[in-house]
């Protein structure tokens, strides 16, 4: 069954907030004659990118974020993760008492250098996050939706990312230009992120092959309205 991860980056007065949706779809690869068996294979795929207008009540970004997760084919089938850095907390306790109806795993972005746990929180460093997302596309493990209105401005952001070091001899990621953004960034790194973190390791074994042909029917990918078609 396929899931699907809502990443969301709170934004604050000049910072837009961003919520994206990836899928994690498995899907019949090639025949293995070896095993006269289809191969299984397993793509996440950017389905919903949108940024909330600037000035949104966080009341009203909670309830936006709450309708996502409780959506046709999300609802009981997501995981939910959201930027708790800063003034995130709150929003955090927020969405909590909204009940969005899926798992909910907080995290606070951090520039450090390993990835801990701490009061609920998970503290994923930033390089991971960017990083993550930069070798999914170049692997061609992410698939954009076509029609995504903001998906060129994801481009652009990944584009304008840049690494400085600090006088400590740490490196920090962000766009440093004036003017610029990383809020998509941020919430499609969270949302794979999180889909790393609940499925770690590929397929393996006879995990990895399509034996039956009901299980063809399986990974038909279900009609998403208006997220648009793959590219």
């Amino acid at each position: 069954m396929n899931r699907f991860f809502v990443g969301v980056d709170l934004g604050q007065a000049r910072d837009f907030t961003a919520i994206a949706v990836v899928e994690r779809a498995e899907l019949q690869g090639g025949w293995e004659a070896a095993v006269w068996a289809w191969r299984k294979e397993v793509k996440l795929r950017l389905r919903l990118l949108e940024r909330v207008p600037l000035g949104t009540p966080y009341p009203e970004v909670v309830e936006r974020v709450v309708q996502v997760t409780r959506s046709g084919q999300l609802a009981g089938r997501c995981h939910l993760t959201v930027d708790g850095t800063g003034v995130g907390r709150p929003v955090v306790d927020l969405l909590r008492k909204a009940r969005p109806g899926c798992p909910l795993m907080p995290a606070i972005i951090t520039s450090g250098g390993l990835e801990t746990m701490d009061q609920g929180y998970y503290k994923v460093p930033k390089r991971d996050l960017i990083v993550g997302l930069q070798v999914l596309l170049q692997q061609r493990e992410l698939q954009i939706a076509g029609g995504l209105a903001d998906g060129p401005t994801l481009l652009k952001e990944m584009a304008d990312m840049q690494v400085k070091v600090s006088l400590a001899g740490n490196e920090q990621y962000g766009a440093w230009r004036e003017g610029t953004h990383d809020d998509l960034v941020l919430a499609v790194a969270l949302a794979c992120w999180s889909a790393g973190k609940i499925y770690p390791n590929p397929p393996q074994g006879k995990e990895r092959w399509w034996t039956d042909g009901s299980e063809d029917k399986a990974v038909k990918l279900p009609s998403m309205g208006g997220w648009g078609g793959m590219k």
